[in-house]
């Protein structure tokens, strides 16, 4: 299940969006999806592309880095600090696209439920535009769609 809920606040910059994915896996395996390398490989990618390097140190000031490449043979860049971490409950951190001077924020919460499930909520936030957001929008629905296949129901 996903939902949707661009919002586009007064503030400069504030421009955001939330998605809510509830994952048939318990809080742990989804936390650990999150901050765990070798399993933020097998989906923090949208579509066809694959996650050639990733680096997690879920730590307050730690490195947060993801490089893709797509289909075609073209890599992107994002990477951040971890601003918060609640361990089995919250992530906070910064996402800057290497070659932009624009750092946004992801939050990412766990709500256990029940039979083991988990609800994500990822909120997006901080981005100069619209259309920035709507592109993240559509990248952040392909990787989620993807974390949801590691878990069939």
């Amino acid at each position: 299940m996903t939902g949707l809920e661009p919002s586009a606040g007064a503030a400069e910059r504030n421009v955001s969006l939330t998605l809510h994915r509830v994952s048939d896996a318990p809080v742990e395996a989804v936390y650990a999806a999150w901050t765990e390398p070798e399993m933020l490989r097998r989906w923090l990618a949208p579509g066809n592309a694959t996650v050639v390097r990733a680096v997690a140190e879920a730590t307050v000031g730690g490195t947060f880095l993801i490089e893709m490449r797509g289909a075609d043979g073209r890599k992107w860049l994002t990477c951040g600090r971890y601003r918060d971490v609640v361990p089995l409950r919250r992530l906070v951190h910064t996402w800057r696209w290497d070659g932009s001077d624009v750092e946004t924020l992801v939050t990412v919460e766990f709500e256990p439920e029940e039979a083991g499930r988990t609800r994500l909520t990822l909120t997006h936030a901080r981005f100069a535009q619209e259309e920035a957001r709507d592109e993240h929008v559509q990248g952040w629905t392909g990787c989620l769609a993807k974390l949801g296949d590691l878990w069939p129901a």
